[in-house]
């Protein structure tokens, strides 16, 4: 506890934006073998997720909710992320992206993102199309397609220092790990 509270209020230096929140910690994932799953997920602080890097793991798998958002037209959001941000800075990621929250319905949590980070309102629910474990930073995906109901993006938070929308055929360079696990979803969706 002491070196968590030792690294957490070092970034909270670092970064005064940094804030404890409460995150799902995924226990467990167990699949159906047909294309469902089961989260076993516990509340949990964030600052015992953020604390984590290479040299110290905490355990916790926090899970998070990716939107691959399709404009009328059949474009794709591309996000590219702010030098701030705790994770992948300056790398390109499906927009809109965030934690989700205990309370909070993960579809409802997407469309609040899309609106928050990307200015754009959803044609219709989300759809869940897969769950996805990002490595590098430890958390499970909960991966959406979000329809757009148009194509003017006008972000409310400085997640992203660059929005755009790009064909299916040409995403920008420099995606993260996760984007890159998700391009190979574009094919079915």
């Amino acid at each position: 506890m002491t070196e968590v509270k030792h690294r957490w209020e070092s970034l909270c230096r670092a970064n005064p934006a940094y804030y404890d929140g409460r995150l799902y910690h995924v226990l467990g994932v167990h699949r159906n073998g047909h294309g469902g799953a089961t989260l076993h997920v516990i509340d949990c602080a964030y600052r015992f997720f953020a604390v984590q890097d290479d040299h110290f793991d905490t355990g916790v798998r926090a899970l998070g909710v990716k939107g691959v958002t399709s404009s009328p037209d059949g474009m794709i959001l591309m996000g590219r992320r702010a030098q701030h941000v705790a994770a992948y800075r300056g790398m390109w990621e499906f927009a809109p992206a965030g934690s989700a929250e205990p309370g909070r319905d993960p579809a409802q949590l997407i469309q609040h993102e899309l609106v928050e980070e990307t200015g754009l309102q959803a044609a219709r629910e989300p759809v869940p199309v897969a769950l996805l474990f990002d490595p590098v930073i430890r958390t499970w995906e909960l991966v959406y397609r979000i329809e757009a109901a148009h194509n003017l993006p006008s972000p409310r938070t400085n997640e992203y220092q660059q929005l755009q929308w790009h064909s299916r055929d040409d995403l920008p360079q420099g995606l993260s790990p996760i984007a890159l696990q998700i391009t190979e979803l574009l094919k079915s969706l």
